[in-house]
């Protein structure tokens, strides 16, 4: 069970992976380029969205942050600073965002994490102690190379079957049509992978071990395993989300992951138009993808949640897993 305080019936952890447009252009093997007016929309643009939601219902989030865009975006980098010193957690979502991370050398994934690691303690004002990885996929070696360096958490295992099939379908269509997705489809182990906290294996990142950090996998319902992230709760019918929150909230933890694509404008954010035709969540408006996540923290208040960084959930559980 997850730590509790008085009247506290379940605990919530709100992350945000600020994946840049350029990645959603890799996935769906665009030729188009990013507008160069939106190129840095996703730090610039929908970090302060986020932040005016979080500070309206008290949540300090987790923000999984792409090294590389510190370094070319002093903008988004001065944002991200702010939302540190207001007590959001600024955790690594590797230096560049390479889909193919867990196919590179040890070496090479050793120098993603660490140029990631320096630069976002440099923003931040501390190091940081969580990772997600970039598509969701781990391997034991990333998981080893995490511990060594003193990660205290990996919030990487998304065990959601439909997730998965729709992945395989989308990449599969993909490849009959003779383009080449830039992400990649990882081991179908982690639609067994346990959906609560735990230590994993050294050998295998989808089963319980003794490995010394804690995985936090990204929330989905029980029995069907169905996606309970920003995404899915945007385009979703309402009485679906509702249906779909209330089963997250049922558990003593919500791991709630969003993207930073989840908030952006497609229009007044000057998108490319071959994206929003690929990406069924950038075809709602803003207004509306605006409302459906006010509504879910607002069910999350309403079921006396406490929210709180993953960096907390990581130190609640760690000792009693």
């Amino acid at each position: 069970m997850i730590c509790y305080h008085a009247r506290v019936s379940v605990t919530v952890s709100v992350s945000v992976d600020l994946d840049a447009l350029a990645c959603y252009h890799r996935i769906h093997a665009l030729a188009e380029p990013v507008p160069e007016g939106a190129r840095f929309a996703v730090l610039r643009r929908c970090l302060p969205r986020f932040g005016a939601l979080f500070r309206k219902h008290g949540v300090k989030a987790t923000f999984f942050v792409v090294g590389q865009d510190l370094e070319e975006d002093e903008e988004g980098r001065s944002l991200l600073r702010g939302l540190a010193a207001e007590g959001h957690e600024l955790a690594s979502h590797s230096h560049t965002h390479p889909y193919d991370l867990v196919r590179l050398s040890a070496a090479q994934i050793a120098a993603e994490l660490d140029r990631a690691h320096a630069v976002i303690a440099q923003t931040a004002g501390q190091a940081p102690v969580g990772f997600r990885a970039p598509g969701y996929e781990v391997t034991r070696t990333v998981l080893t190379l995490l511990a060594e360096r003193g990660y205290r958490y990996d919030s990487s295992v998304f065990p959601s079957v439909p997730y998965y099939a729709a992945k395989a379908l989308v990449m599969g269509g993909m490849r009959v049509l003779g383009r080449q997705s830039g992400s990649i489809l990882g081991s179908p182990r982690v639609l067994r992978a346990p959906t609560r906290p735990y230590r994993p294996a050294a050998e295998n990142p989808y089963a319980r071990g003794q490995l010394d950090l804690v995985e936090l996998p990204v929330s989905v319902t029980p029995v069907l395993r169905l996606p309970v992230i920003g995404t899915a709760l945007v385009t979703a019918p309402a009485v679906l989300r509702r249906a779909l929150v209330a089963s997250a909230l049922s558990r003593d933890f919500f791991n709630f992951e969003l993207h930073g694509i989840d908030l952006c404008d497609a229009t007044g954010d000057g998108l490319a138009s071959a994206l929003v035709n690929k990406q069924p969540d950038l075809r709602v408006s803003l207004v509306r993808k605006l409302d459906a996540l006010d509504a879910t923290l607002e069910a999350c208040q309403t079921a006396r949640a406490r929210f709180v960084p993953l960096r907390e959930v990581a130190a609640e559980v760690s000792g009693r897993l």
